[in-house]
């Protein structure tokens, strides 16, 4: 994109709900089963069949909406009417214009949309620049309530129908609920829409509304981008379906506003339509003419009732919500005087509350967090004592550790739940000797002349074998950045 060029995004995001059983009916909601199995009269839409509205679908889809400052209303289910083979009723159960959740936002930190991923709000949208400096809205439209369809196998041809032998299809998914997540176009970035969709898929693990695994189809994202000179209105959108990826969202928004500006370049215009993302061949193909409301001919749903929360289950419901991620980074970000994007991966991992302990025992914050971000990844929250682990970066920050030491030891730590002065004594690990030290790194110097004479000359990059050459010689037990602090020394005096 070029300053000549504005994108404007707007995501719609469906999140398959948890609940034990599918929406309408007793069926088990459980992803891998065999084809069919997980099926009914009532979620194949067989005659005399009627649907029963899952309590707990509506309790998360409330949280959801607690979670996304949404307004919760009374709601009311409409059929949605269409023909696809993986829809056996040839209708889908949703909300329409009466949906639960309305007018919320979700807000996001300048450092994941790289300052400038998220636009003025739009005249439809409650999104709106931060109110505090660093932070920014996207506005949420809705988030409504909505049966899935089964899923379709084309066999045969690279698994496109129109080049399939036969397709298959498996109902096992038809009538799960899910919650169908609607931005206001207030994302002007690929990068941006990656930050939002991140960040929304944190909060739906967080209050434990869906397991969000994109790779499984519980989390799938439609975005609808087209493109506009600044102050012009804005130009004709184009729906992208069903991207399962952070990856596949970003190349697919950018490839579609790449192909829709040269279309308005070469003095063509822009169709409204549906579009499919091609991961091999990184480029969208025309799937079929952009529907719009009329074309499903919606109408209330005669056999459920209008959902109306009762105050008990509105109080019930707000105080369920768990701290959200983004309390979440700013609390640790406080605690470790730290900037809250260096918080993200201690809270993404679940760590955030051992960090704060370990910090609060007296460990190094910034120690603590590199080690949670690069030597615990896969750890459990309860994998080492906080305190244990504060007494690790403590002996490392102290010198008594190298830093490579330490990594050995926290290893030795998560396998055995030993303490780390008893595993540092074990391995014989004690701090080095100056003196000691000075005289390892004088040896390797004088073995390598050729390549001091090249790190003399002001070949940093040199530097990295003169460190590895000298922990090799001490058997780990050298600190890397003493190491560099004594060669630059010698450097800068000519040695």
């Amino acid at each position: 994109m070029t300053s000549d060029w504005e994108m404007v995004i707007g995501l719609e995001v469906h999140g398959e709900l948890n609940t034990a059983t599918k929406l309408f009916c007793g069926c088990r909601n459980e992803f891998g089963s065999e084809p069919n199995t997980n099926v009914c009269p009532v979620c194949l839409g067989l005659p005399g069949s009627l649907p029963v509205l899952n309590k707990k679908v509506v309790e998360y889809a409330m949280r959801l909406g607690e979670a996304l400052h949404c307004e919760i209303r009374a709601s009311i289910f409409h059929r949605k009417n269409y023909f696809y083979p993986d829809m056996p009723k040839d209708y889908q159960i949703s909300q329409y214009d009466e949906p639960i959740n309305v007018s919320g936002y979700l807000e996001l930190s300048d450092g994941g949309t790289d300052g400038d991923g998220v636009g003025a709000p739009s005249s439809g949208g409650a999104g709106v620049q931060g109110t505090r400096r660093g932070h920014s809205k996207v506005g949420i439209e809705r988030a409504h309530i909505e049966e899935d369809t089964g899923k379709s196998t084309h066999v045969g041809g690279g698994g496109r129908i129109h080049e399939a032998g036969h397709s298959l299809v498996d109902y096992n998914r038809a009538g799960v609920p899910l919650v169908e997540i609607v931005s206001a176009p207030d994302l002007r970035t690929a990068e941006g829409a990656r930050a939002y969709v991140s960040e929304l898929r944190s909060i739906l693990l967080a209050i434990d509304v869906s397991d969000a695994r994109m790779e499984e189809g519980s989390m799938r994202v439609d975005a609808n981008v087209s493109v506009h000179r600044p102050d012009e209105p804005y130009g004709t959108r184009c729906e992208i379906k069903n991207l399962n990826s952070l990856r596949s969202l970003g190349r697919a928004i950018e490839f579609e506003a790449r192909r829709q500006i040269e279309l308005i370049e070469a003095g063509e215009r822009v169709i409204q339509q549906t579009r499919h993302w091609d991961e091999n061949e990184g480029r969208t193909h025309t799937l079929r003419s952009k529907e719009e409301a009329f074309d499903y001919r919606y109408f209330p749903e005669p056999d459920l009732v209008p959902v109306v929360p009762d105050d008990e289950l509105r109080a019930a419901v707000k105080a369920s919500l768990p701290m959200l991620p983004a309390e979440r980074r700013v609390r640790l970000a406080e605690a470790a005087g730290v900037e809250p994007p260096e918080a993200a991966m201690a809270v993404e991992r679940g760590l955030d509350e051992l960090a704060l302990a370990a910090i609060a025992a007296g460990g190094d914050p910034r120690r603590l967090l590199t080690h949670i971000e690069h030597n615990l990844a896969g750890a459990g929250p309860d994998a080492i004592d906080a305190a244990a682990f504060a007494r690790l970066v403590q002996m490392e920050v102290g010198g008594q550790l190298t830093a490579t030491q330490a990594k050995q030891v926290l290893a030795d730590m998560l396998e055995s739940g030993r303490g780390p002065d008893e595993i540092a004594a074990d391995r014989g690990f004690e701090a080095m000797g100056s003196d000691v030290l000075a005289t390892a790194v004088d040896e390797v110097i004088a073995a390598n002349p050729d390549a001091w004479a090249k790190y003399v000359a002001g070949e940093d990059k040199v530097a990295g074998m003169f460190v590895g050459q000298v922990m090799k010689a001490t058997k780990g037990q050298a600190d890397g950045k003493a190491v560099t602090a004594l060669l630059q020394e010698r450097r800068s005096r000519g040695v």
